[in-house]
Parts: structure tokens; sequence; C-alpha cells
């Protein structure tokens, strides 16, 4: 950046998620449209109404430029998450065509099977890292049916998602490259089969991308591959975080967890306060494009603009007692976790499925479940727990 703005916080300071949310309480109160140094500059959009405004005016807050703080060291853009409209609506309708309820109900079983399989090891062995060997493995399954992929690509896949997520993160442009391309060859296998031997498009991502036209002529094959692949890394990116959360949390609170074992039909509702208290995005990102003043600060073009959904999630302002949680807020659906407008996260309806599922079955096959040990917080751009260990009691008083 080309003027000097004052630094109000430091992001690398703490990957503790009590403490990040902590600094983001500080500034929703003292600075709520910060600015930090770190990672070549950028702003942060703390409070609800802010975070919620920016990301449903997505024609003055555009994603081309910088949709992601840290971002991909190679700077490669890919749609729909790095297209603005009207070049973003083609590959949005193409992935929300194959998210439909009925599609999820028909994937349901499936997703079931995978659940109790990837689980079934770490109970039989008493404890585990829920975050690291369930949720990074179960996603894989979950992406692989969606996706329609050869099943044996599924641990693969959870491999080489968890390596470029972690290298992603430390900004390893070299293991980024080498894990993102092969990424790319598994998105391209799946055009070409797919340009052989089409698939309902109302249940086949690739075919539905490859079947939308634009003024009468087709996707760019390059921009399609490019769909599929970040279709294969996003939704491997948030679960180990979320569900590591959860379990953390249930494996702390017996009470709740109890509950929750009782009373299975009040998953549903519970997982939303779950998706409101452990947001896992803290960096996506925005950029402006006409100076714009937010709440007395000017943005400029060309500065990122974070879009701090885990904070917004907690603004005291929306949401009585933040850091507590409350099974039955009245606004619960305020809360922010997938985003809102344009990018929204198309695949909400299936995350929901997803940890529905998990948390079903990790309640359903357990008589109790604790925390133990140390945790890990996840770095810029996620907010979470990607490491937490539990120790497991199974019904009848085995471990």
């Amino acid at each position: 950046m080309n003027r000097h703005i004052p630094e109000d916080f430091d992001p690398t300071s703490t990957d503790d998620p009590d403490e990040v949310h902590a600094l983001y309480r500080d500034l929703r109160a003292r600075c709520p449209v910060a600015h930090t140094d770190a990672y070549g500059g950028f702003w942060a959009l703390t409070t609800h109404r802010e975070v919620r405004a920016a990301a449903l005016d997505d024609a003055r807050f555009i994603s081309s430029v910088k949709a992601v703080v840290p971002s991909d060291p190679r700077g490669l853009r890919r749609p729909p998450l790095n297209f603005d409209a009207p070049r973003h609506t083609p590959f949005r309708k193409a992935l929300d065509a194959t998210l439909s309820r009925r599609r999820l109900a028909a994937m349901e079983p499936a997703l079931r099977e995978h659940a109790v399989r990837v689980l079934t090891p770490m109970l039989e062995r008493g404890s585990g890292d829920i975050a690291q060997e369930f949720g990074a493995l179960y996603p894989a399954w979950v992406t692989t049916e969606w996706l329609n992929l050869d099943p044996e690509l599924a641990p693969e896949l959870a491999e080489t998602a968890a390596r470029w997520v972690r290298a992603w993160r430390l900004q390893d442009a070299e293991v980024v490259n080498s894990m993102s391309g092969r990424m790319y060859e598994m998105a391209r296998a799946l055009v070409a089969d797919r340009r052989k031997r089409p698939r309902p498009v109302t249940e086949d991502p690739a075919s539905s991308l490859l079947a939308q036209r634009v003024d009468g002529e087709p996707l760019e094959e390059e921009h399609v591959v490019g769909a599929l692949r970040q279709s294969l890394v996003v939704g491997m990116v948030a679960p180990p975080i979320v569900i590591g959360s959860i379990a953390t949390h249930l494996g702390t609170d017996h009470g709740l967890q109890q509950r929750l074992r009782a009373e299975p039909a009040l998953i549903p509702a519970a997982l939303e306060e779950f998706l409101r208290l452990y947001a896992p995005y803290r960096g996506f990102a925005r950029t402006v494009v006409e100076p714009t003043v937010v709440l007395g600060r000017e943005i400029l073009p060309g500065e990122p603009v974070t879009l701090t959904y885990a904070s917004a999630n907690r603004d005291e302002t929306v949401f009585d007692d933040p850091d507590e949680f409350r099974l039955d807020r009245p606004n619960i659906a305020e809360h922010l976790a997938f985003g809102r407008g344009r990018h929204r996260c198309p695949g909400a309806p299936m995350a929901r499925l997803m940890l529905r599922i998990a948390l079903e079955e990790l309640l359903a096959r357990t008589a109790s479940f604790t925390a133990v040990g140390s945790r890990e917080g996840a770095r810029m751009p996620e907010l979470g727990i990607v490491s937490a260990h539990l120790e497991f009691v199974l019904p009848g008083g085995g471990t």
C-alpha cells in the first residue's frame, strides 16, 4: 500500500481460538473497521452489520481481485469464488443444480456408511484425534460421493488436500503447487471422463458444468477444470475445523452431550448454534471498486478487505451472550457461517448434512467422550481447532 495507515491489530499474534475471539471482541468495541500490515496489509470488518452489508454488496465489494487473505501464493483465479457476476453466475448455477434436497437425500445413506466406517477404528481404539483422523477423511468421502469420483481416490484426496491446506497456510509455494497440481490432474481426468460418459446434470457437477451455456457457447474448459479443482479442496478445508471445534465443545460439556444423545431431534438446531459459535473463517476477502468509507475509515481499491465472519457471529449487538451456547436462539438464522449474497457457500446444504450425520453417529455409538490433552488452533485464514483428541466410552462401558 502506498499510504500510511495505522496498524490496529496483529492477526499473527495467536491462533488460539479463545484468544482470537477476545481480539475480535476488543476490535468490535474499539476499532470495528481495523487495519493490519500483516500479509501485505488488509482491512478487517468485524461487526455483523458491516460484514453482512459488504457480503451483499457484491457490485462494490468484488471477489475477482483477492478472495482470501492470505491468498494462494501463485495468485491463480478459479471460478466461482474468484469471479464476479455475471461471469460467476453460470458456475454457481451448475453447482447449485447438483445440491438439491432430492440429491442430498439420495446421498445420505452412503454418507452415513462412510461416517460409521471412518469413526469405527477410533472408537474401537478408545481414543483418537477427531479432527485429523475423522474430520480430514470423512469429508473426502462426501466430496467423492458428490463429484462421483472413483472411490479409490478418497484417501488420496484427503491427504493431498490436507497437505495443500497446511502449505497454503504457511505460504509454502512449492508444496502448494505440487499438491494443487495433483488435484488439477483429478479435475482434468474427471472432465475427460464426463465428455465421454456424461451423467445427469442434477446428479453430477462435472456434467452440469459441461452442459452450461452462455450466449449459446459452452464454458471454457480451463474454467470448468478450475471450478472442479476448487470443488475438490473447498469442502476439505473447513470440516476438520468445525468437527474438531464441536467435538471439543461437547467433550467438555457433558450435560449438553448427554442431552443431544438422549434427544437426537435437537441436533439440527444445535448444529446451527455450533456453526454460529465456531464459524471457521476469518480471512475471506473482497476489494472495493471505488473509494469507500466504512464507519469513518476510507478503503481504497486494491486494499483487501476481510469479511470476518467469525467475529460477526459473536457480535454482542446481534446475539445475546454471544460466547455462550444457546440451543434456542430466536435469531439463529442471522448467523453468517456460510456467508451471504452471491458468494455464500454453495455447499452449505451438503455441509449441514455431513455435520448432522457425523454428530448423530458420534453420539449414537458412544456412551460419552471427553476432550483430553492440548489442542491446536488453525492458522489464517481459518479459525478453530485442527487437532482435538477425544477419549471414548462405548455403550456397555467399553472403551
